[in-house]
């Protein structure tokens, strides 16, 4: 009984750790993708994108060094089809974006 019961505890402790061990930048990047980016983008390791010709997040690193998107973010996101709106960070969002980004490689 004992056993069980700290089996099951140690199960929630290892689920509940990666959202501990977020830092704050993380976690402001976190809802910031999920508040500008989510409606199309997936946003996390596992989900689907809702619109299924954008790419998830955690793909990104594939295509571009998460390093480098920085000033791409400062100068703006513009793209050329119109689901996707125009994005310019400040150099804090910009930090917290990239921290979140650099979770999911």
């Amino acid at each position: 009984m004992l056993q069980s019961a700290l089996r099951h505890g140690l199960i929630g402790l290892l689920l509940i750790t990666p959202a501990l061990a977020a830092t704050t930048a993380q976690q402001r990047g976190k809802a910031f993708a999920r508040a500008n980016c989510a409606r199309c983008h997936a946003i996390d390791r596992v989900s689907e994108s809702p619109l299924k010709s954008a790419p998830a997040l955690r793909t990104l690193h594939r295509r571009y060094p998460i390093e480098t998107l920085g000033e791409a973010l400062a100068e703006g996101i513009y793209t050329g089809h119109a689901d996707m709106p125009a994005f310019e960070l400040n150099p804090d969002q910009i930090h917290d974006l990239l921290s979140y980004l650099k979770t999911l490689e």
